[in-house]
């Protein structure tokens, strides 16, 4: 499973937890967020429980991977599933004080296609979502999807992205000045002075794909079998690459082991503003998009303390909506080392300089025309996928 590792920026996960807005009376409705650490600014609670138009307990509990957060889609329904077994009358699953599903949970796009398949969230009611519209058409097209977690235009919404990211290229600024260059697209990972000097994500649609970027080719190409020259690409920069790693990738890099790392966006910001001698940079040809979205858990349900499903729908869209505002969306790209769709949209002068001046978590628009997110692919394309990967990560360097 692809995993992005989240660093922390200085909001403790303790402080957020604790923004809970009154007493969970049982005639007040509540808010429950299980959300992946450090991806919202802990004051940018705060600021939505002051904006909130009702009374209302809101209950925000960090992750610390994307990984665990899945796994507790999954555990959530195993309970739902058991407590429906003990009476046909049952409430499909209201948890427990101890077992309280939340409203809204962080999900990575990369896992909405098994999530939908495997029935652990339910769809989105776009329709009461002010800000859906405000979205680009490219985060609008990635949570559309039928019951197979396929892409579907006509198919419902199934998230609500609310923060994103690129496949970079980190290098070391020392090593490069005495190479008299620095890197600026895929191409020059496949340079000679570079061998055994990179590190990589141990993740095959990004390695094959930004192989396939380098031939003039999209990541979701369906048929590897008829891209010229593509194996004989994929073995040479296997001979580049030192190492492999979805977790330990920029530990080489900051070792000086490695020259180069490649790897997602907010895993490099913040090693990059720690360590001067490391740089980054969005490939020219355009790179590899990943989104976190606000998914719904298919086993929440309103609890005993709540005051139903009205108005506990209204607070789960208005905290999406909110954080689709301008403002939270600035605040949300300055805080959390990822962006927020919507400052794509903005007028430059409304984004904060430290936003708009740095083109590894803002990439110009012409590169970022050029990106894509990693769409789901049929089951036998997968499998080229990996019986390729596994052919080329067999071959000794």
């Amino acid at each position: 499973m692809m995993k992005r590792r989240s660093f922390l920026y200085g909001a403790s996960a303790l402080a957020l937890g604790q923004l809970v807005a009154g007493c969970n009376s049982r005639q007040q409705a509540s808010l429950r967020v299980r959300l992946l650490q450090d991806s919202i600014p802990a004051q940018l609670v705060a600021e939505f429980r002051k904006a909130l138009d009702q009374s209302a307990a809101v209950k925000f509990d960090p992750e610390e991977q994307l990984q665990d957060l899945f796994t507790r889609l999954k555990a959530w329904k195993q309970q739902a599933e058991k407590k429906d077994e003990k009476s046909q009358w049952a409430i499909p699953f209201v948890g427990s004080k101890k077992t309280l599903v939340p409203d809204l949970v962080t999900l990575g796009d990369y896992w909405l296609e098994s999530a939908i398949q495997q029935g652990l969230i339910q769809p989105l009611q776009v329709e009461g979502l002010r800000g859906w519209q405000q979205l680009p058409q490219a985060w609008q097209e990635i949570v559309k999807r039928d019951r197979q977690g396929q892409l579907s235009n006509t198919g419902e919404v199934w998230g609500a992205p609310y923060r994103w990211g690129t496949t970079v290229i980190a290098y070391r600024r020392d090593k490069f000045r005495e190479l008299g260059w620095t890197p600026k697209d895929w191409s020059d990972l496949w340079r000679p002075e570079l061998r055994d000097r990179i590190s990589v994500v141990d993740q095959p649609r990004e390695v094959i794909g930004l192989t396939l970027k380098k031939l003039g080719r999209s990541y979701n190409t369906t048929n590897l079998s008829q891209v010229q020259d593509l194996k004989e690409e994929l073995l040479a920069l296997h001979q580049q690459v030192k190492f492999y790693s979805s977790d330990y990738y920029l530990q080489p890099l900051a070792l000086e082991d490695t020259w180069v790392a490649v790897g997602w966006s907010t895993d490099v910001i913040p090693v990059r503003a720690n360590d001067r001698q490391i740089d980054a940079i969005v490939p020219l040809s355009g790179t590899a998009l990943w989104a976190d979205l606000w998914v719904q858990p298919a086993s929440a349900a309103v609890d005993s303390n709540t005051t139903g499903t009205q108005e506990q729908q209204s607070l789960i869209q208005q905290w999406i909506d909110f954080c689709w505002q301008p403002k939270p969306a600035n605040e949300i790209s300055l805080f959390s080392n990822a962006a927020s769709p919507i400052v794509t949209t903005l007028n430059p002068a409304n984004i904060p300089q430290d936003v708009r001046e740095n083109p590894v978590l803002l990439p110009d628009n012409s590169v970022l025309d050029k990106s894509e997110f990693l769409q789901p692919l049929p089951k036998a394309v997968d499998e080229e996928y990996q019986a390729l990967w596994k052919e080329i990560r067999t071959v000794r360097g």
